[in-house]
């Protein structure tokens, strides 16, 4: 999973492809709670671009797009969104399965 490195990454991408991006702090303990599940995910869909988005390096980027609590999993397909799954409560492996389904 590569990292967002600027805004305008998260700008072009979100424009071009099928992507999910994933909002989390290292701090975050249901992050952390997910994080070992997050590579097998990612495996499972060849399909779909994922990008980490550090929540601290990203705040601003974060409140414009109402992240309210991590983590948290946007979707993005030819610059329209096309899902959410954003809340403050922690994330199992079969609830961002089965939001992946939804797409």
């Amino acid at each position: 999973m590569h990292n967002l490195a600027s805004v305008e990454e998260f700008q072009l991408v979100s424009k071009k492809e099928k992507v999910i991006f994933f909002f989390n702090a290292d701090w975050c303990g249901d992050c952390v709670f997910i994080k070992p599940e997050i590579p097998g995910i990612v495996k499972a869909h060849p399909e779909i671009t994922f990008i980490k988005v550090d929540r601290d390096e990203f705040i601003e980027l974060c409140e414009e797009l109402s992240i309210v609590g991590i983590p948290s999993f946007l979707a993005y397909e030819n610059g329209e969104e096309i899902g959410r799954f954003v809340s403050k409560n922690r994330k199992t492996k079969e609830e961002i399965e089965a939001f992946i389904q939804t797409l």
